[in-house]
């Protein structure tokens, strides 16, 4: 590589790490002083650059907000990918899904649901579509394109019951899990949310109802 290939390369590596690292920073900010009240200064002072640099890489908070947001998305992306992807069978693929939303309530990746679901309700309060929300919906869509993998897994390998309408089933139990669990995450440090019954023994209850429900007892992959 001739030197000035290589001056190219760095200073693009060198850009990306930047954006990267304001849109952490971001993240963190958003997370705890909320959406609305982070300013671009609280994310150059948290990311120790210069609000200019900030303002180079986002011209817009709105802008840096839709990034915190598919930067988030696209980590779910990665992850539904490489679900689909795990030689098993579907009724397995499906359990390691809600494994995965089970892990979402750990304290270091928590946050990554209450960011979400600030975007969401930041995103449909506003007059007008966000700026770049495109590239968002383009990752979700990705997400979904993972998802129907694994209900074509399910389909092909029969581990789910045929009586069922397969497709609107797993996506109302997908939807329905990941949404109570997203609740559960928010409500934990809410003292009026407590519960005599753990967040954790509740989700662990309605995996196991969900499965117990979806999977077919003749299939050699039916002992979960």
């Amino acid at each position: 590589m001739d030197p000035k290939t290589r001056w190219e390369q760095e200073r693009r590596e060198g850009k990306k790490a930047r954006e990267s690292s304001i849109i952490e920073a971001a993240e963190r900010v958003f997370n705890r002083k909320g959406i609305d009240k982070a300013t671009m200064r609280d994310i150059a002072a948290e990311d120790n650059v210069g609000i200019a640099t900030v303002f180079r890489y986002f011209p817009k908070k709105d802008k840096l907000i839709v990034a915190v947001a598919t930067h988030l998305i696209s980590l779910e992306e990665e992850a539904f990918r490489a679900i689909a992807a795990t030689p098993v069978t579907g009724i397995k693929k499906l359990e390691a899904l809600l494994d995965h939303f089970l892990n979402l309530q750990l304290p270091e990746l928590s946050s990554r649901s209450r960011f979400l679901e600030a975007f969401e309700s930041y995103a449909a309060q506003q007059a007008e579509p966000l700026e770049d929300i495109q590239q968002y919906n383009d990752v979700h869509r990705k997400v979904s394109d993972a998802f129907a993998e694994i209900i074509d897994s399910c389909t092909r390998d029969g581990s789910v019951r045929s009586d069922l309408p397969i497709e609107e089933t797993l996506s109302t139990v997908v939807n329905a899990f990941g949404i109570f669990s997203k609740k559960l995450s928010l409500q934990r440090s809410i003292v009026m949310f407590e519960s005599i019954v753990s967040a954790d023994v509740q989700l662990d209850l309605l995996k196991r109802m969900f499965l117990d429900y979806l999977k077919n007892p003749g299939s050699a992959s039916s002992d979960l």
